[in-house]
């Protein structure tokens, strides 16, 4: 069911997995897709999408996505180096609507890259909205919804996502 035609690196798959769109998605080394003892291993699947020929998914090196993510970009996600990544993760740099009613059928919706820096850890149910970067080494806390974004070395938690503590 994958349709990506560019596809660079070779992830170890633990779970299933769909990799679609017309751009390009590359996985670095040692990137691991799922974990066999978590919930929804044998219920659901990933899902990486760089939707049109320009989109474009860079995931690091030593990354970990445990079950259950999404990943949609229309431009741009940045996924850095030695990055774990907690259950049903969603991320997307786009709203993939206008806000405007008059607007919500029309093509090309806003759309802002999104970047994730190293070393950073992402609880479980996190969301990462359009325009967001995280900065390296920073930990996002299960339940979050990251709407701004986060510097280096803190920890942020919440709907929307706030700082709690450096690091």
């Amino acid at each position: 069911m994958s349709d990506c035609n560019s596809v660079s690196g070779t992830p170890e798959i633990a779970y299933p997995v769909l990799l679609k769109g017309a751009g390009s998605i590359r996985f670095g080394n040692k990137v691991k897709i799922g974990v066999e003892l978590s919930p929804g291993f044998y219920s659901g699947y990933g899902y990486i999408e760089a939707r049109n020929p320009e989109s474009s998914i860079e995931i690091g090196n030593n990354v970990r996505l445990n079950n259950g993510f999404s990943m949609v970009a229309l431009q741009k996600i940045t996924v850095g180096d030695n990055v774990l990544v907690g259950l049903n993760f969603v991320v997307s740099d786009s709203d993939f609507h206008h806000l405007k009613p008059s607007e919500r059928f029309h093509q090309n919706p806003p759309s802002e890259q999104v970047s994730i820096g190293n070393n950073v850890f992402i609880g479980s149910d996190v969301t990462v909205l359009k325009g967001v970067t995280i900065g390296d080494n920073s930990v996002v806390g299960s339940n979050s919804v990251v709407t701004k974004n986060v510097p280096d070395n803190v920890i942020v938690a919440g709907n929307p996502a706030r700082i709690i503590r450096e690091l």
